[in-house]
């Protein structure tokens, strides 16, 4: 009996390996809700400022298609009674969001759009853990680390070019240094984990060669003239790539984790 037990065994712990791959890329999507949440309030407010405007509105409607195909893919976990009533409060405070970005932005539009980011990106972090919570394996805290990483270089971006519009409110300026020290320790974590692959270990030093630009453009906070303006110009660009190359290093950390899933079979 031992062989066909076996048989019938073999497909169910596939189907287990499967799921846990699924549970992967459905945790760096609530982790990519969480950073769009950010990311697209800095858009907003860098719009409002007129830096750069055209492309960042330009930037929020690409990026609602985004946030709306995200939620399209996490839909089954509405079923899911641990899950459903902070799903539902995502999808919620989203469709709020998404009639907010669509305003022209002024002081009231973006203290709104910013509230409204702060919550959603609280309940996405949320929904990866509850999503995670799914799999009977952790999928990892490296993954999870990336995508908090991600959420906090937008969230970043978006408290300095507040300051730099000229709130420089105590509640501000010690946000953005309490996100600017989180991020440097996070990232240095990153690098230094030993279950990094070399791909991954490629994709941080992407991120870490961008931090250097995007920390330099931060320090030149209140040091006005042409040099601040330049520097928020570099923060608004720079948060970008930082952005594309930590979401590079999440989908690289979920295929590390398909490819480990594989591999202990």
């Amino acid at each position: 009996m031992g062989p066909s037990v076996h048989a019938l065994a073999q497909p169910a712990a596939l189907a287990k390996g499967g799921d846990a791959g699924q549970v992967a890329q459905d945790i760096a999507s609530a982790g990519r809700l969480r950073m769009q949440s950010q990311r697209l309030a800095k858009l907003y407010v860098q719009a409002g400022m007129g830096l750069k405007s055209g492309a960042a509105r330009q930037q929020i409607d690409a990026t609602i298609v985004e946030v709306d195909a995200e939620f399209g893919r996490l839909a089954r976990y509405a079923k899911k009674a641990n899950i459903q009533r902070n799903q539902a409060r995502s999808e919620a405070l989203w469709q709020e969001m998404r009639v907010a970005l669509k305003k022209t932005p002024d002081a009231a539009a973006s203290e709104r759009v910013n509230q409204i980011a702060d919550e959603l990106m609280v309940h996405a972090g949320k929904l990866a853990m509850q999503i995670e919570g799914e799999s009977e394996t952790p999928v990892g805290r490296l993954l999870d680390l990336s995508t908090r990483l991600n959420m906090l270089s937008q969230r970043l971006a978006r408290l300095y070019l507040q300051a730099y519009a000229g709130n420089r409110t105590q509640g501000v300026l010690v946000d953005i240094e309490q996100a600017r020290k989180e991020f440097a320790g996070g990232l240095q974590e990153l690098d230094a984990a030993r279950k990094n692959s070399s791909a991954s270990r490629e994709a941080i030093g992407l991120a870490r060669n961008q931090w250097i630009f995007f920390d330099g453009a931060i320090s030149d906070l209140g040091k006005g003239g042409r040099r601040e303006d330049k520097s928020a110009q570099n923060v608004a660009t720079s948060s970008e790539r930082i952005a594309q190359v930590l979401d590079q290093t999440s989908l690289q950390y979920v295929r590390d984790y398909a490819d480990g899933l594989r591999n202990s079979r």
